[in-house]
């Protein structure tokens, strides 16, 4: 297979890689960056962004990725809409492979972020972005004055739930269990707060609503009955999974197998490999810091390739 080197190879796209390209081709690094069959990351299935600095009036997704992705491409970045099959993190030079073709890096950026767990009902996937969302921070305000609803029972369910009070006239929250999964700490807050009533022992039967949501159906799980909730927003908050198979057993992971980095870098547990974005970011998962750590990552990787000579 054709092989071609690089200073620095980009694995994956979104806000976090795309930055990361900006920051590497303006250095004069001239990265290529493997941007996948499904680049552009989360951003290519929301609808509005409204909280991401520069752009008063929103924007949409597909296009702050279309817009990145020019910006990168100005200053010198190679995109290819390949999907990297395969990774030796082993040895220096790094060997990355596509199915079409083989290369080799100084140093890569892994940007290959993380994606929200689903129901898998086919209302839900009719519906996303016209009232069913897995972000509260991103679209909880699109909803001031209706009535919620927060799928989940875990601390990220309980902070979602928290946070759209601010808006929300009442969430209710979904949960499978007749007990939380979350800390005491989370737990005590939400159930103490007024604008939060809980469906316990409750699993989302079908999202209602033809152009929006309109509803839930939830069936409980003891014995199968079914009732119906009017409100207008849905939350999915069951977890979000990295987008780390590929570099199972080379770099460093946490339980839930986001990649660790050395604290206050972007640089991984391999000498040369960094990371951005939400594949290493459990925490926050916003466009902007996703941005925010591709430039670390891009800065860091410069860095380091000076110290080893390699300008």
């Amino acid at each position: 297979m054709e092989s071609e080197h690089r200073r620095v190879l980009i694995i994956g796209s979104g806000p976090a890689g795309y930055t990361a390209a900006l920051y590497a081709s303006r250095a004069g690094l001239e990265p290529l960056m493997l941007a996948g069959l499904s680049f552009g990351g989360q951003l290519m299935i929301t609808t509005d962004v409204e909280n991401f600095p520069g752009y008063p009036d929103g924007v949409t997704g597909p296009l702050m990725m279309e817009e990145l992705q020019k910006q990168a491409e100005r200053f010198g970045t190679q995109v290819l809409f390949e999907d990297a099959t395969r990774v030796d993190l082993s040895d220096r030079p790094f060997k990355i492979e596509t199915d079409a073709k083989s290369y080799t890096a100084d140093s890569v950026i892994v940007a290959t972020g993380a994606s929200a767990q689903w129901l898998g009902l086919d209302s839900e996937t009719r519906l996303l972005n016209k009232g069913v969302s897995a972000c509260a921070t991103c679209d909880g305000a699109l909803f001031r004055d209706k009535p919620m609803a927060v799928i989940g029972g875990g601390d990220t369910a309980m902070e979602e739930a928290l946070f759209l009070t601010r808006f929300a006239t009442d969430v209710t929250l979904v949960h499978r269990r007749g007990e939380l999964r979350a800390s005491k700490l989370m737990q005590d807050r939400a159930l103490a707060h007024e604008k939060i009533n809980f469906a316990w022992h409750s699993e989302v039967d079908e999202i209602l609503g033809d152009d929006y949501v309109t509803g839930v159906r939830l069936r409980d799980v003891r014995d199968g009955s079914t009732r119906k909730i009017d409100l207008e927003a849905v939350f999915v908050a069951i977890g979000h999974r990295p987008t780390t198979e590929l570099f199972q057993g080379q770099l460093e992971m946490d339980d839930s197998a986001y990649l660790k980095l050395e604290a206050g870098t972007t640089r991984t547990s391999v000498v040369g490999v960094f990371a951005c974005g939400d594949v290493a970011d459990p925490t926050y998962r916003q466009a902007v810091t996703a941005a925010g750590t591709g430039c670390m990552a891009s800065i860091d990787a410069e860095r380091w390739l000076a110290e080893q000579g390699i300008e």
